[in-house]
């Protein structure tokens, strides 16, 4: 995904890096705001700094950036198993793009890491889901020739 400093069109997506830490703590709550969600813990980087940089982990965190090299937008993907298919896929957890990074092209850049990113782990698709009320995402995955399933995601504190 990072192309050589030669590169005649150098990817605008890369891997997150311990320095960007701030800065995708800072989108990661707009994007809680962006969905109605409920705010997230304060000290978010800590939680998720070790998971992310840990030797082990499963957890794969994309970046997009502008041409001026500002940070916009983030698709966090972990591998996960299919019991009925008794396969594994890569499940795309969240993508994320500031407003004004929005139809610049980084979202299907950032599609096309990830879809990479599944194609390298060997794995033969990528699973996600969206409000039913974002209607930009859904145009926006649609166009890409992605297909919808219909299912409610519950979650159940324990």
């Amino acid at each position: 995904m990072d192309h050589a400093p030669d590169s005649p069109s150098p990817s605008p997506v890369r891997f997150v890096r311990p320095e960007d830490m701030p800065r995708l703590v800072e989108l990661i709550h707009e994007h809680v705001a962006y969905e109605k969600s409920t705010p997230r813990p304060a000290d978010l980087a800590d939680r998720l700094g070790p998971l992310l940089f840990a030797e082990d982990t499963r957890l794969r965190v994309l970046l997009a950036e502008t041409p001026d090299g500002t940070v916009a937008g983030y698709a966090a993907c972990s591998e996960e198993f299919a019991f009925w298919d008794a396969a594994s896929y890569l499940h795309m957890d969240c993508l994320y793009l500031t407003e004004e990074a929005r139809g610049h092209g980084l979202g299907a850049a950032l599609m096309e890491a990830v879809a990479d990113l599944a194609r390298e782990s060997g794995l033969d698709h990528v699973q996600w889901q969206t409000p039913d009320w974002n209607e930009g995402a859904i145009r926006f995955y649609d166009r890409l020739g992605a297909t919808s399933r219909p299912k409610r995601r519950y979650a159940w504190p324990v």
